[in-house]
């Protein structure tokens, strides 16, 4: 207790919060922010402008936070009968629903202040993001392809970059929007493969669930498209030999997924998404090392 009288939360408290904010798992984040640091460097002509970079970097942490918490929240009802799930927060009585969306508002408003910290022309974009997570954890129930909506909420940071920067829409945006969708439905495609036998048994939808048993040549299918993609974008852009370096690297990371997910047991799934963080950092390194700077 404080001198004042008020309660101050407790360290098991902060835990909770902490952990319903993924911060002990923070690939979630890392998979949000490769995109935004791709848009930022292609935007920014191979120059980011340090402070907007510096706003839409945290702003990816705290909307991914708050994101986690929504779908918590969300999915409190199934959370407990799914393996990977069953500890999480809310479910195991470590917070209760108010504390979660206490926590879900304080991380909005955060949210909201850095928004209103980038230009206007951004804001829109950034109402739409926040409409998507919102519906997102919802659509596993009844949609087939859940992982399409997940793929357009993680894809935001692009628009919004470009739109920062007071860019119309072009080619590259476009086509670097394109490859960020297929990456996301490749790496939460495998994360669901990793859950489906629960998935199946509470009657929820995922991509792995619609494909059966083409889902790894589609899988490959989608990886190629990406690989081809960013380096179609990369000779637009008249980049360096390193970018296509930094490609053969990124490709790799795919062939690798690729034999984890062989006989689509759950570990292994999992650990090929998490791999897909190679997979974005190498990418944003190929604009970081073969972009031109401009002056």
């Amino acid at each position: 207790m404080s001198n004042s009288g008020v309660r101050l939360p407790s360290v098991e408290m902060l835990g909770a919060c902490a952990r319903l904010m993924r911060l002990d798992k923070p690939i979630g984040s890392l998979l949000l922010l490769a995109p935004t640091l791709w848009a930022l460097w292609v935007a920014g002509q191979g120059r980011p402008d340090p402070v907007l970079a510096s706003i839409i970097i945290v702003g990816v942490f705290v909307t991914r936070s708050v994101g986690c918490v929504i779908n918590d929240i969300a999915d409190r009802d199934i959370d407990g009968h799914v393996k990977r799930t069953r500890q999480r927060p809310l479910v195991a009585g470590d917070i209760g629903l108010s504390g979660a969306i206490g926590l879900a508002v304080a991380l909005g408003l955060v949210a909201f202040g850095l928004l209103m910290m980038l230009p206007r022309s951004a804001w829109g974009w950034a109402t739409f993001a926040v409409l998507v997570t919102f519906i997102y954890p919802r659509f596993k129930r009844f949609f087939a392809a859940p992982q399409l909506v997940l793929s357009v909420a993680f894809s935001m940071g692009i628009p919004m970059v470009w739109a920062a920067y007071d860019y119309v829409s072009g080619q590259t945006i476009i086509m670097l929007w394109v490859v960020n969708i297929l990456w996301v439905l490749v790496y939460d495609t495998e994360y669901a493969m990793s859950d489906r036998p629960d998935d199946i048994k509470l009657g929820l939808r995922s991509t792995a669930i619609l494909l059966g048993t083409n889902d790894r040549w589609v899988i490959a299918l989608w990886q190629a498209m990406c690989i081809l993609l960013l380096a179609y974008i990369g000779f637009g852009l008249k980049v360096s030999s390193v970018y296509y370096a930094m490609l053969v690297f990124s490709a790799l990371s795919f062939v690798y997924q690729q034999w984890l997910i062989r006989g689509r047991e759950r570990e292994a799934c999992f650990k090929a998404f998490k791999n897909n963080a190679w997979f974005g950092f190498s990418v944003w390194m190929a604009f970081v090392l073969g972009l031109p700077v401009t002056s």
